[in-house]
């Protein structure tokens, strides 16, 4: 058994390659080559949190790809110094379910997530957009704004969170870091940040939108990640009446969704409009058609992510000697 820790995962796991492997990963799934049931949720009433468990087969023209992934949110964990999310991910061998590796899977998550975000980029925000603005300042945040700067030229970011030391943290640790942009700024207004981006990723767990849908220009790109259940709202589902909805999974984000549901029942969208990314890769349906048009992605996760990714960081540790081997 291969033990992979954080900064193994972090090693084997460059965002350009697995921004590639999830286009391949969401094709795969929109193609009826993956098979993952909707998570199942385990809430912890005691300590206000929830482990959700996440387990996918996807096959690809390249790989195969077989595992599981435990990941476990409790919001009181920041107030200890801890945090927010752990996870583990098992990785088993897909022709005989022999267990291969063990990876790390709050890292692994970060990466993933942020590589949909890349994906969603790559195929449907403007050739040339140039600024960015990003919601959020934890690490979730930093993956959104290394994505985004690996598929296009960021010149300007703003970063906005309720708390601006963490976002100024985030500035400091991140400007001009690998392909991210040197020129990164603290947003002081939420609307002011949301207009002046061409790409807009939220990466929070808010329950109110943590900007105006009016604020939002013709032609931006949203990524939407942070929120995972009914309760949350940081995109406004009026942004629905404006844009073009992608999702990774319309089954999961119709189950999970807070802003997309909100909007269905508002009658600001029918589910039938919404695209999963991976028909807009297979050339089933279409991506941005005009510069002026706006496009949200709104993605819940899904475990073929977890999935491939975990493939490919157990592929790429092999080649790199990364990593602990244990007996089993």
């Amino acid at each position: 058994m291969l033990i992979l820790n954080a900064a193994d995962v972090r090693t084997t796991l460059p965002m350009a390659t697995v921004i590639t492997a999830t286009q391949q990963a969401y094709a795969a799934l929109s193609n009826g080559q993956a098979e993952i049931p909707l998570r199942s949720r385990l809430a912890i009433p005691p300590h206000n949190g929830t482990s959700l468990f996440m387990p996918a087969y996807v096959k690809t023209a390249q790989s195969e790809a077989l595992a599981v992934k435990i990941v476990s949110l409790f919001p009181g964990n920041l107030a200890k110094g801890l945090p927010f999310i752990h996870a583990a991910v098992l990785v088993l061998e897909a022709h005989s379910g022999l267990p291969l590796a063990l990876l790390e899977g709050g890292t692994l998550t970060a990466i993933r997530t942020g590589a949909a975000s890349g994906a969603a980029t790559d195929l449907l925000a403007r050739p040339d957009a140039k600024t960015a603005a990003i919601f959020g300042a934890g690490a979730q945040a930093r993956t959104q704004l290394e994505a985004i700067c690996t598929v296009r030229d960021i010149e300007t970011a703003w970063i906005f969170d309720l708390e601006p030391q963490k976002a100024q943290t985030l500035v400091a640790d991140l400007a001009g870091k690998g392909k991210i942009c040197s020129d990164l700024r603290v947003a002081p207004d939420p609307a002011e940040a949301a207009s002046l981006a061409d790409i807009i990723c939220t990466a929070t767990t808010s329950k109110e939108p943590v900007y105006p849908s009016e604020a939002v220009r013709p032609g931006t790109h949203i990524n939407g990640v942070g929120s995972y259940t009914l309760d949350m709202l940081e995109n406004p589902p009026e942004i629905y009446r404006r844009a073009c909805a992608f999702v990774d999974s319309r089954e999961a984000v119709l189950a999970e969704s807070g802003e997309t549901v909100a909007a269905i029942q508002r009658g600001l969208l029918y589910p039938e409009e919404m695209a999963e990314l991976g028909e807009v890769i297979l050339g089933q349906r279409p991506g941005r058609t005009s510069s002026e048009q706006i496009t949200f992605f709104k993605s819940v996760g899904v475990a073929v992510q977890d999935a491939i990714a975990a493939q490919l960081a157990l592929q790429n540790a092999i080649e790199l000697g990364c990593g602990q081997v244990v007996d089993w």
